[in-house]
């Protein structure tokens, strides 16, 4: 089966679009709440809570990857048992993830209080709480979560997005009275519990109504057996990268800085992160895509396609990036209420913002080396590039001035990724499925998007610096501004090949 790549991909991106949305408006809003009714210990109690937990979603090993990347092939052939059979091994797996999960959390237990430096919030028990988030995840497991696989496999995220987008609104609004009427912590993680059952509930039903056919049954044979544990144990090593990198930035900052920092961090970060959602929308629309076409199409098709999907994200990731350079400070200035407990200095924006630019601009490329199954080539990457931050962390944060120890930690991420992990990754691509040749054509388009997302961010900024600078009409002006010189200078520039795009899109 040929799975129709532009009608998916546009289907998803329109999903994806309102999901980012949602996740930009949503969670900021609730942070804003956190901040002002509860107090910034409990927003870095929060964040301190999911970091951990995140620690332990390591369990999970990458199986959802590997099965996904195993589905392509039979889904192109168009072989309903093979299928069937991935995913009764799958929900096999997800049931013992689920138990070590909670079994581990379990033991983790007695030492959260360790992880904490200075007091915690008097009417809270840490140890109840902890126990809370820990079923939130452990429960996704058992809440037939091994079922959205199958709708990525066969590039159908709209329909999960869709759904984890109206969970989130009626959630945030539920969160939203609970925390005005009783602000309450509690009652804000039971909450949290009920919608996240729910919404596995609703993607269950999604799934076996698109995709009747596709049931957990059958046996995979020894072969395929031992060719996904393979895969996952690379891909073991890659979640070990990317789960610790964030995962111990917030504990060594909590161990060394207390929570307030944690939560200081948390508001940068989530920026960020946030912002990320819009390329997001680029290279995560295409990835059951790439799977289906790495077996339908020749390589020659796929490097074009791969190039056409990079330099469109790049697009975006420069327009994001002059615009969040200029708004990033007056943004924070305005959500903290000048709280300067809260606001930090400019470098902290700028390497964000950099820090942004750099994670994103390897996105593409990470969707594809996934979708063609290249774990194993560099499952020593991430463990490398997690070490290497680690230690950078905790030096910067021992021997930096203090008013620079988070910049330090912000530092040492960008610092693995440049050094360390994309390199690494890039000669992955282009010498196991690529040529050597066609990699010159990929950095020469990283080379001059990196160039032109500098320069358009100098150009925003300063056109933004006019703009007058107290309060939220400061912020929606400034912001305001950034975005006008940065879409006037991508239409001048990419204008005509967008527009082509559109049309070409439209006939299709």
């Amino acid at each position: 089966m040929k799975l129709d790549f532009a009608k998916n991909t546009k289907r998803n991106m329109v999903a994806s679009a309102v999901n980012s949305g949602i996740k930009m408006l949503f969670p900021f809003v609730n942070r804003t709440m956190f901040l002002w009714l509860l107090g910034k210990e409990y927003l870095g109690l929060n964040g301190l809570f999911t970091s951990v937990i995140g620690m332990l979603s390591l369990a999970e090993l990458g199986f959802s990857q590997a099965i996904v990347s195993s589905m392509y092939k039979p889904i192109a052939d168009d072989d309903n048992d093979l299928v069937c059979a991935y995913l009764a091994f799958y929900r096999t797996v997800y049931r013992c993830v689920g138990a070590f999960v909670f079994a581990v959390g379990l033991c983790l237990l007695p030492f959260i209080r360790t992880l904490i430096k200075g007091d915690v919030p008097p009417d809270v028990d840490i140890h109840v709480l902890f126990l809370l988030h820990l079923a939130n995840t452990s429960l996704s497991y058992f809440m037939f979560a091994y079922r959205g696989p199958v709708l990525s496999a066969y590039q159908r995220n709209d329909v999960s997005m869709n759904v984890h987008s109206t969970a989130t609104v009626v959630q945030y609004v539920a969160v939203f009275l609970v925390l005005l009427l009783t602000r309450n912590y509690y009652w804000y993680v039971v909450t949290t519990i009920f919608f996240t059952s729910a919404a596995n509930l609703v993607i269950l039903r999604e799934s076996k109504r698109l995709f009747p056919r596709v049931e957990p049954r059958g046996a995979l044979d020894p072969g395929k057996r031992r060719k996904v544990v393979s895969d996952v144990k690379s891909i073991f090593l890659h979640k070990v990268g990317t789960v610790v990198s964030y995962s111990t930035d917030n504990t060594v900052i909590s161990a060394f800085l207390g929570l307030a920092a944690v939560a200081v961090y948390g508001n940068y970060y989530y920026v960020a992160s946030t912002v990320a959602g819009l390329v997001a929308m680029v290279y995560a629309s295409m990835a059951g895509g790439f799977g289906n076409r790495i077996y339908t199409e020749s390589k020659e098709r796929n490097f074009e396609l791969f190039m056409k999907a990079t330099r469109l994200s790049l697009v975006t990731v420069a327009w994001c990036a002059a615009v969040m350079f200029a708004a990033y400070q007056p943004f924070i200035e305005m959500w903290a209420k000048g709280d300067p407990a809260l606001v930090r200095h400019a470098a902290t924006p700028f390497l964000m913002t950099v820090y942004f630019c750099v994670n994103q601009s390897r996105q593409t490329l990470l969707t594809f080396k996934g979708a063609a199954g290249l774990w194993r080539e560099d499952r020593w990457k991430p463990v490398a590039g997690a070490f290497a931050n680690l230690a950078m962390n905790i030096s910067f944060v021992l021997y930096l001035p203090d008013e620079y120890k988070l910049d330090g930690v912000i530092l040492s991420t960008i610092l693995s990724y440049v050094f360390i992990q994309i390199p690494w990754e890039a000669h992955v691509v282009f010498t196991r499925f690529f040529t050597r040749r066609e990699a010159v054509r990929y950095w020469r388009m990283q080379g001059a998007f990196a160039l032109l997302a500098v320069a358009l961010a100098a150009a925003s900024w300063q056109a933004a610096s006019f703009a007058p600078s107290p309060g939220r009409a400061g912020f929606v002006v400034k912001g305001a501004v950034a975005a006008a010189v940065a879409s006037v200078v991508m239409l001048a520039l990419f204008g005509k090949e967008l527009k082509a795009a559109v049309s070409s899109r439209r006939r299709g």
